[in-house]
């Protein structure tokens, strides 16, 4: 039996600590695990990999893994970040043509909204 494609637990392959999908060891976690657990990676440098061939991307995929206990609580979300936030996705749901809240996210190639792209008249 043959080992897997990506198994290269010292890095001297990939120059980092690589492992196939669903064989990492105990003590790494990607970015989303580290934010479940309410941390970030706080600039340290990636620990170890993730590699894996994706049908849907015909390609080799990467996860990057860091150290839990060097990680960060995440920084809270004050109102100032909050009303930022929220100006700013106002501001991609409001319509350039007719100037009104969509209710969604403006596709970014029409620029405007849906009846708008269309040519109908906004509904009030």
């Amino acid at each position: 039996m043959s080992r897997p494609r990506f198994w290269d637990p010292t890095g001297e392959r990939f120059g980092i600590p690589t492992f196939p999908w669903k064989m990492a060891p105990d003590g790494y976690l990607t970015r989303r695990q580290l934010r479940a657990q309410g941390l970030r990676p706080n600039g340290q440098p990636v620990a170890a990999q993730i590699l894996w061939r994706s049908r849907r991307s015909k390609g080799v995929r990467t996860a990057y893994l860091y150290r839990p206990e060097l990680a960060c609580p995440v920084q809270p979300m004050t109102p100032a970040k909050a009303a930022a936030l929220a100006a700013a996705n106002r501001a991609r749901r409001t319509c350039l043509g007719c100037g009104r809240d969509a209710g969604y996210v403006l596709p970014a190639h029409l620029g405007c909204c849906l009846p708008c792209a269309d040519g109908l008249p906004a509904a009030a």
